[in-house]
């Protein structure tokens, strides 16, 4: 399956890859910060933003599908950039194909199987009515019922979409319902990734903790991390400019010539 993609800028291509409910408008800003120096290629995972929809959802599908679409765009290497469920997915095709990946850079995930976080956010999802609502305050008024921080519902009304037959979300709400067991999953490849590693983490956000570093250093031999403080789990949200410059320096500094 061939994802949707927006490209800026030339160079040595870097791969931009979203989180869960998000779109490649989530990490707009980084891409276009580093389209200076790269040609950044930013991604709609499946079942997310303008790519298509699918009734199975994996890291291992997912992997397929990212792969045939660098195809698609003569793509044969690349740098990787991950967030969140984006970044296992980055895990997981640098494990799989670690010869098509030249850098790693993985935003606040570690490649471990986490518990149930969007109990809330999936049942205020379904309590939009999407078939009587007339805007988007309406609702942000649905989704407050049960999801309390306005932060987190400004992002998600971010993939409401009104069509002439009104209003639908992006992302196909089904399918990560019925398959976010795997999304929180550890990606389910084995083998390593030799190659250069760069973890980000907020550091007020617990999804990399210290028990997670064996898992990291064992499949990630070459990893290295560093932590932006004052952030939370959307760090490249909250301190882009930080964020921007440690993905730079580690770009730059671990460079070799494709």
């Amino acid at each position: 399956m061939i994802l949707h993609t927006h490209s800026a800028g030339t160079g040595e291509p870097l791969v931009l890859l979203h989180g869960l409910f998000g779109s490649y408008e989530n990490l707009g800003v980084i891409a276009r910060a580093l389209a200076d120096q790269w040609q950044v290629i930013n991604i709609d995972l499946p079942n997310h933003g303008q790519s298509p929809h699918s009734h199975s959802m994996n890291y291992a599908t997912m992997v397929t599908d990212l792969a045939e679409t660098l195809d698609s765009l003569n793509i044969s290497q690349c740098a990787l950039l991950g967030h969140s469920m984006g970044g296992k997915l980055a895990m997981a095709f640098a494990i799989t194909y670690p010869t098509r990946v030249t850098q790693l850079i993985v935003a606040d995930i570690a490649p471990v199987s986490y518990s149930n976080r969007h109990q809330q956010v999936f049942a205020g999802l379904n309590a939009v009515k999407l078939s009587e609502i007339t805007n988007r305050s309406a609702a942000d008024r649905q989704l407050a019922e049960h999801i309390f921080e306005k932060t987190v519902r400004q992002f998600l009304l971010k993939s409401l979409e009104k069509t002439v037959t009104g209003f639908r979300w992006r992302f196909n709400l089904t399918a990560l319902q019925q398959h976010y067991n795997q999304l929180i999953a550890a990606p389910a490849v084995t083998g390593q990734y030799p190659g250069p590693t760069l973890f980000i983490k907020g550091a007020e956000s617990d999804y990399i903790l210290p028990e997670h570093r064996p898992a990291i250093i064992q499949t990630f031999p070459a990893a290295q991390a560093k932590i932006i403080n004052g952030t939370g789990h959307w760090l490249h949200a909250e301190k882009p400019a930080a964020f921007t410059k440690l993905v730079r320096d580690f770009l730059l500094s671990t460079h070799t010539k494709i």
